[in-house]
């Protein structure tokens, strides 16, 4: 304790306007991951899922017994009936006496919107919330419940110590026209996504690219591995987000990468990073591996 004390009081007799700025980037960065951690354990965050229902074509019917299609624990006995039509749209028809309600409201029955804008319908009864998910060809009911077992026992997020240095200004290098990269998924589909550019960097002597997914004009999703992947890391990717590039440079804070939903429940459909994002450097920044991930 008095090392650490005599440490404390060299650094405040020392401290320079370069370590100032390195503590409010600190700060900076700790308030992010209160944010991060806020939202991770929301009512409606990662961890309150705990189901994934891909849908046949035709009728699925819902509900906690045993002969419906899909078996919902937290369900009423018979919740209703989710019809996959033969022009792709997905209905919902509830039960009368199944109390769940659609988007808030008291209705029966109703055309089910999907992810794909952010905003899909919701079926809602207790504390499970139902919607409709899109993948390539494959239509599905994810399921959150703010009771679950992963958001009520969270063991909470552990990080690699916040180091300035992997805050990198890259070069930014734009594609004309973007392009389209593929990328696949941890439940084995794979899509084309807009890429509007490559982040390149140099660490340790190397140069590095990074090429980035576009999902808003307001940020560029990052989906990488490194060296770390699979021992200090989650195995299949993190996820970094930034802000669009400015002045030819696009900042890759990797003391804000995360570990996918995928890292905290079974039943997520993570996206896997493009070939081009397998870093060969151990980036030690970030969210490391969650303590309860043998759990899932």
């Amino acid at each position: 304790m008095l090392l650490k004390l005599s440490y404390l009081v060299i650094l405040l007799q020392t401290v320079s306007g370069p370590l100032v700025a390195a503590d409010g980037y600190t700060a900076e960065v700790e308030k992010w991951r209160s944010q991060r951690l806020a939202r991770l354990t929301a009512p409606d965050g990662w961890l309150t899922l705990i189901g994934l229902y891909w849908l046949k074509p035709g009728d699925n019917s819902i509900g906690s017994a045993a002969d419906n299609d899909i078996v919902l624990s937290t369900a009423p006995v018979k919740l209703g009936t989710v019809t996959w039509m033969p022009d792709g749209k997905v209905s919902v028809k509830l039960q009368p006496d199944s109390t769940a309600l659609i988007d808030g409201k008291a209705e029966l029955a109703s055309v089910l919107i999907d992810d794909s804008d952010g905003k899909p319908s919701v079926i809602s009864f207790g504390t499970t919330n139902v919607y409709l998910i899109s993948r390539a060809d494959r239509k599905g009911l994810r399921v959150k419940d703010s009771a679950a077992a992963a958001r009520t026992g969270f063991l909470g997020l552990d990080y690699f110590p916040i180091d300035p240095a992997w805050r990198i200004e890259a070069k930014w290098v734009p594609f004309e026209p973007p392009r389209e990269i593929r990328i696949a998924s941890i439940v084995g589909t794979s899509e084309n996504e807009k890429s509007p550019g490559k982040a390149v960097f140099d660490r340790e002597g190397k140069t590095f690219e990074l090429i980035p997914v576009q999902e808003s004009p307001d940020s560029l999703f990052f989906i990488f591995s490194d060296e770390t992947s699979g021992k200090e890391t989650y195995g299949a990717a993190r996820f970094l987000y930034s802000d669009p590039p400015r002045g030819g440079k696009v900042v890759l804070d990797f003391n804000r990468a995360v570990n996918p939903p995928c890292a905290f429940t079974p039943f997520a459909t993570c996206p896997l990073p493009p070939k081009e994002n397998r870093l060969t450097v151990r980036v030690t920044a970030g969210e490391k591996n969650y303590r309860g991930e043998s759990e899932h």
